[in-house]
């Protein structure tokens, strides 16, 4: 399959190229990777999907999140939050099906906090639920003409470490990969994968 990884330089996003090497990944980051693209500029996704071309399946595992009680967020960093990680996928997917080949998949990261919130994640919640929710209704919008989903991560293992937590309880970064290729290489549609199931 033809792949385009949007996040692909981040923690997550390298674990999915490493597990999808059997499939032609195309790496995109804010920065970095073979193209680059701002998921907040329609017209920047715009251009990405011209130079691009038409794929089997994107894959999302970008997002900047505010992680912090809801009494000390400012106003800016909860506009940032939503802006970014949730607006700028529903712009992205609304592109990116235009451009995904018949019967192919579109998958975004929403995250472990939309079903089991912790002080300090409201926003982060909200957003993640979001995208859940949003996956869903798309599916049933295109069928089986695009199967939409997202990936659910638990808390990586490697993040944990790096900030200093007892990482026990996490997931690897290789292990959470596991679920993007489910949600490629299955039929599943309008679901979120919880990636502990596929350790």
């Amino acid at each position: 399959m033809k792949i385009v990884l949007i996040g692909a330089t981040g923690m997550i996003g390298k674990a999915v190229a490493q597990e999808l090497h059997d499939h032609d990944v195309i790496s995109v980051g804010y920065n970095n990777g073979d193209y680059q693209v701002d998921i907040e500029d329609i017209a920047s996704i715009e251009a990405l999907f011209a130079s691009i071309g038409q794929v089997d399946a994107v894959i999302s595992t970008t997002g900047l999140i505010a992680f912090a009680p809801i009494t000390e967020l400012s106003q800016a960093q909860i506009v940032m939050t939503v802006n970014n990680k949730l607006i700028g996928h529903i712009a992205l997917f609304q592109v990116a099906q235009k451009y995904i080949c018949k019967g192919g998949s579109f998958t975004m990261t929403s995250g472990y906090l939309a079903q089991h919130p912790m002080v300090g994640s409201s926003v982060i919640s909200v957003v993640n639920a979001g995208l859940d929710s949003f996956a869903k209704a798309a599916a049933l919008e295109f069928g089986n003409a695009l199967r939409t989903n997202t990936v659910s991560p638990h808390f990586v293992k490697e993040t944990m470490e790096l900030m200093g937590m007892d990482s026990t309880d996490g997931v690897s970064a290789a292990d959470t990969a596991k679920a993007y290729r489910v949600a490629i290489e299955t039929n599943v549609s309008g679901a979120a994968l919880d990636t502990k199931d596929y350790i």
